[in-house]
């Protein structure tokens, strides 16, 4: 039997042998495909998933009529489209990153993570293929009652593509839906269905992280709330879950919306608690979750005080290069290090200069902390973002960008908000160290080699480098204080309205109110543009002739210089400091308060807005 272009027709034997061959590989783990597989498990899972006995599994075909006894004769007729493919077991969706159960009986959706970023080639041999439990998912209506799956109905499963429509019923609840979608890489998309109001997904998390990528991440650690059972913490679009093991990270991510996020925290010791859950109330829109996998693909390591004053190298070495960071505490504010390629010092406006506390030899992770940053707790090593990163590794901030698409990730990461401002009037023509030290210290070698009158315009022109300096300190200073005046009155506002969040509320109008504190101590200290005008002018009158007497003078300028320009480098860096710890304690101090979560998550976009495009002398450049 033959085509006109003389092809055969595939026989029903032959069509047989292709969903034989199918069942044959599904009882072994997805081998040299990246695309998925929908399985049958011909009868419920009961009291537990058993994922490792595959004998009786049977793979769907993507042709359902595939199935019929004469699939040639069927794919003739009309009459057989449409048939919906029915379930005699749990269905499995299986690709090389993660299997996903639904499981039935229990109603909740059982997700594994099976490949290590460190192994692109998927799990090692000898393994079962399926990794490890990441998350059981359950809507949140019914995650306290008796759930079953009802009904799992195919919507797509195209081999690169499976959208899975599933039916949880329990009693006294409406029946509840959402459409589970797969691709090939480790990525799960839930878009629940209008009765569906939230998501409940268990994973045993030790550490909690809402990232900020202007600003500081906030880091949830249930031992740190031995009282609570709850927490309510910003819904920002992105949330890490640091999985016991230290070799899985979980990713949630959700569209722009009203989403609400609570962490429900597990009994145990003190010091040993895991987060349990997260309980998301996902405003009528859809979320999006994977898992990144390796082997110390995240670390805690506790501070003792055997690390102070002196290099500690510790057992945990990266598993592939990326930002890795940590916090650490800083002027008594959580501040976050990026590890860097090498030991050396490093200079902040509030500290002064001290050993940079962290980063890598080769692999190997060190440490120096010192009194300015002591060894305090505990310190979380992770990553959210690529340095020279393998393409086979992906990154949160990859996660991101490919379910939330990259104009909505532009403003969550915000890539020009992190680019420092420049206070260089001339740009890489005018002095490198553009700053009144610096600038001072190249004017004086002018004079210091008697040559004040032939270089007169280059002196000229690092005074016009060191005045532009100046104005741009005044002026981030008075955007920091306009920054304060308006949240000050915001926060008035909202007690006004919320009198119940009035400690909540008081709490963060005191730390706003530093700003304006800090700047009438140094106000003196930090003069006025009018006086540096004087400087300016007075400084470049010594270019007019030569005179022993120069130098002398210069140097009684230069001593003013400095002065006004270190109060105004303290002032700078101080309200940056106190900008980022009403950021941190907006996010951390509605943990308690349902009802603060929203205003909150309003305080710590205005603290975001402030923050960015930040002076070199209140940040760190990769920061």
């Amino acid at each position: 039997m033959s085509t006109e272009r003389g092809w055969p027709w595939p026989t029903p034997a032959f069509l047989f042998l292709l969903v034989a061959t199918a069942a044959l590989s599904a009882d072994r783990r997805v081998e040299g495909s990246t695309n998925l597989l929908v399985l049958d498990t011909s009868a419920p899972f009961g009291g537990s998933v058993a994922v490792e006995a595959r004998a009786g599994w049977r793979p769907v075909p993507t042709d359902l009529l595939m199935l019929e006894a004469d699939p040639s004769k069927a794919a003739s007729d009309p009459g057989y489209y449409g048939r919906d493919y029915s379930f005699t077991g749990d269905a499995v969706v299986e690709n090389r990153s993660l299997t996903a159960v639904f499981w039935s009986a229990r109603g909740r959706v059982v997700i594994y993570s099976k490949t290590d970023a460190t192994e692109p080639s998927g799990p090692p041999a000898g393994s079962n293929g399926y990794g490890r439990k990441i998350a059981e998912v359950v809507p949140l209506q019914t995650a306290t009652k008796p759930t079953t799956i009802r009904h799992c109905q195919i919507l797509r499963n195209a081999g690169d593509q499976v959208a899975l429509d599933v039916s949880f019923s329990a009693p006294g609840t409406t029946n509840l839906s959402a459409v589970f979608s797969f691709g090939k890489g480790e990525i799960v998309d839930i878009k629940p269905a209008a009765p569906m109001k939230g998501i409940r997904l268990l994973s045993p998390i030790e550490c909690g992280i809402v990232p900020a990528f202007i600003g500081d991440d906030l880091i949830f650690r249930a031992a740190a709330y031995p009282s609570a059972d709850t927490l309510c913490i910003p819904s920002e679009n992105l949330f890490l879950g640091l999985l016991a093991g230290e070799d899985r990270v979980l990713v949630m991510t959700w569209p722009l919306g009203k989403q609400r996020l609570q962490l429900r925290l597990a009994d145990g010791q003190q010091g040993k608690r895991l987060i349990e859950s997260l309980d998301f109330e996902n405003d009528g829109q859809g979320l999006y979750l994977a898992a990144l996998g390796a082997p110390g693909i995240w670390h805690r390591a506790t501070l003792t005080p055997a690390y102070l004053e002196k290099d500690v190298a510790i057992q945990w070495k990266r598993p592939f290069p990326a930002t890795w960071k940590t916090q650490l505490s800083e002027a008594g504010v959580r501040t976050t290090f990026a590890f860097r390629q090498s030991k050396g010092q490093i200079w902040r406006g509030v500290p002064g200069s001290y050993n940079y506390p962290v980063w890598f030899d080769g692999d190997r992770a060190f440490y120096h902390l010192s009194k300015k940053v002591p060894p305090q707790d505990e310190s979380i090593i992770y990553f959210l973002e690529g340095d020279h990163t393998p393409l086979s590794v992906s990154t949160p901030a990859d996660i991101l960008k490919a379910t939330l698409g990259r104009q909505t990730c532009d403003a969550l990461l915000d890539p020009g908000g992190r680019k420092l401002r420049t206070h260089h009037r001339r740009g890489s023509a005018g002095v490198r160290r553009a700053c009144t030290c610096g600038c001072t210290e190249a004017i004086q070698a002018v004079f210091e080699s008697g040559e004040e009158v032939e270089k007169k315009d280059y002196i000229n022109e690092a005074v016009e480098d060191m005045a532009y300096f100046v104005q741009q300190h005044v002026a981030r200073i008075d955007e920091y204080r306009r920054f304060a005046d308006d949240t000050i009155k915001f926060l008035r506002a909202a007690e006004a309205t919320a009198p119940d969040l009035k400690p909540f509320l008081d709490q963060l109008g005191e730390i706003a109110r530093q700003i304006p504190e800090e700047y009438n101590v140094q106000k003196e200290n930090m003069k006025s543009l009018a006086y540096a005008g004087e400087l300016a002018r007075k400084t470049v009158a010594l270019t007019g002739r030569k005179d022993p007497h120069n130098l002398p003078a210069y140097l009684d300028l230069l001593k003013a210089w400095r002065d006004m320009g270190g109060a105004q480098d303290y002032v700078v860096a101080q309200c940056h400091v106190i900008a980022r710890r009403l950021f941190q304690e907006a996010g951390y101090g509605c943990v308690n308060q349902a009802n603060a979560v929203e205003l909150a998550q309003q305080i710590r976009q205005r603290c975001r807005q402030c923050l960015r495009n930040p002076d070199g002398y209140e940040i760190w450049p990769n920061y």
